[in-house]
């Protein structure tokens, strides 16, 4: 696997791909072009090395209302390569990256009926919040926030 910063042209690569990765659920609205123009140092793609096949992606950046802040805004994985490290792979790397621009913190959300998430980002060492009516009445999420430590990302 080879990973590298994301580029504005993965979004072509991206978007085609993200309803089917999710099951059929409508994600592409969350993901606008102006992620993989404006926050490349910040997200990466992972490819098969051979064949250049689009594997995963995380989309984070650097907050700049709290600079030492950080967020994980989507990440994506192709179906047959869950469960196998691809996004912790990222994530760490997403950890080194905003640890280097002097980030302590790193934050996410989902919403509060993705268990599966829920699950993965307790084991990454999130501490979870539940936040009632978050994006309006009735929207309850999922906060995560973990913090991070020089001598270590875990």
């Amino acid at each position: 696997m080879e990973i590298r910063p994301i580029l504005e042209t993965d979004y072509e690569r991206v978007i085609p791909v993200v309803n089917d990765w999710w099951g059929g659920r409508q994600m592409t609205h969350l993901l606008p072009k102006l992620f993989f123009e404006h926050f490349q140092n910040t997200s990466f793609v992972m490819e098969e090395k051979e064949s250049g096949k689009l594997v995963a992606f995380l989309i984070g950046f650097q907050s700049q209302t709290h600079p030492n802040e950080a967020y994980i805004h989507f990440v994506g994985v192709h179906p047959d390569y869950r469960k196998q490290g691809t996004a912790r792979t990222l994530y760490e790397l997403f950890f080194e990256k905003v640890l280097q621009l002097g980030c302590d913190t790193v934050r996410c959300i989902t919403s509060a009926v993705n268990e599966t998430s829920m699950k993965f980002h307790a084991r990454m060492g999130f501490k979870l919040t539940m936040a009632k009516d978050y994006a309006g009445p009735g929207q309850d999420y999922i906060l995560f926030e973990k913090k991070l430590h020089m001598d270590s990302e875990k």
